[in-house]
């Protein structure tokens, strides 16, 4: 167990939580390979060894993926966002509707619509975090409310219908490969490198561990607690948008009522899959990356095993529990 001395502060490091977190991942693997095979004739490369299949599951877990490395952020800082689903929406949503207003071949309206979702991504972000912080409401309440907010305007702004993108330059930016890698891939990797050193090598990062695991002492040593936990629901404000950049260039629409619907569990799932504490003080970026892939996993290896759709939610019910188990088993 790893001890890190900040400010009289010492903080524990399960190191645990990233090595389950990993052999977890290592077994799902080995498991989505056995039961891959059993479906199929036992000669040739296994459904879900295949490169296609397992771009595909990344490039999946990539959007809900994208939003649990802010909602990491959050739950360390002591924090929580169920807003992020209907966030989604309403950011991909806004954007499309500016998009439109543009020529169908203006690169320069593609390139405002994506920094007017950056900064709208970021703004919701702030209005969380400013009710939790100056407001200070209950993060699961304000976010609650404002999930509800989000999602109503978007369906009152498209009147309950599919928000369509008549942009010729805008789904380029989604379908794209770069060295037959998808985009949204590699923005999941540079985006989970980028916060993997803020929150471990960054001044930053060490308050914002330091405020989940004891607010009042933080208070104590001259850290500004509103500003710390503020900075969290900006990030995963950014997050969102880019995650909805990535989803609505994908498939050049936003469904208004249906798109983000159940992000923010997906988001938490992952989260807590890779070993981040509910209770605040202490995650991992990585093992949130991790944690992401590992729901695509579990999500491809039940529709390769043939198994009904309507179980699979309980399934990743399953592996959330299992993983909570576990935090609690080894901080007794």
């Amino acid at each position: 167990m790893k001890i890190t001395q900040f400010s009289g502060f010492r903080f524990r490091h399960l190191k645990w939580s990233e090595h389950s977190t990993l052999l977890g991942f290592i077994l799902l693997f080995i498991l989505g390979t056995v039961v891959s095979w059993a479906g199929q004739e036992w000669y040739g490369l296994p459904n879900f060894l295949k490169p296609e299949n397992l771009l595909n599951i990344v490039r999946g877990a990539s959007y809900t993926g994208v939003i649990g490395l802010g909602m990491t952020l959050i739950i360390i800082s002591g924090g929580i966002d169920l807003s992020v689903g209907s966030m989604t929406a309403f950011t991909g949503g806004l954007t499309i509707f500016l998009l439109n207003l543009f020529p169908g071949d203006s690169v320069m309206g593609t390139v405002i619509a994506v920094i007017f979702c950056m900064v709208l991504g970021c703004i919701c972000g702030f209005v969380n975090g400013f009710m939790v912080t100056t407001g200070r409401m209950a993060p699961f309440i304000a976010t609650l409310g404002t999930m509800a907010i989000f999602r109503s305007l978007i369906i009152y702004f498209s009147g309950a219908a599919n928000i369509l993108s008549f942009s010729d330059v805008y789904p380029r930016f989604g379908p794209a490969s770069i060295l037959y890698i998808p985009v949204p891939i590699w923005v999941f990797v540079i985006l989970t490198v980028v916060l993997h050193l803020l929150l471990n090598n960054t001044r930053f990062g060490r308050y914002v561990c330091a405020v989940g695991a004891n607010e009042q002492v933080a208070r104590y040593s001259a850290i500004k607690i509103n500003v710390i936990k503020l900075i969290p629901y900006i990030i995963t404000g950014f997050t969102v948008a880019v995650s909805a950049l990535l989803w609505s260039s994908r498939i050049n629409c936003i469904h208004s009522s249906g798109d983000g619907n159940g992000y923010e569990l997906e988001a938490i799932a992952a989260v807590v899959i890779g070993g981040t504490a509910m209770s605040g003080g202490k995650g991992s970026i990585v093992g949130t990356f991790i944690g992401a892939i590992m729901l695509g996993m579990i999500n491809n290896m039940l529709v390769l095993g043939g198994v009904s759709s309507f179980l699979q939610q309980a399934a990743r019910g399953l592996v959330i529990i299992a993983a909570v188990l576990l935090q609690y088993k080894n901080t007794k």
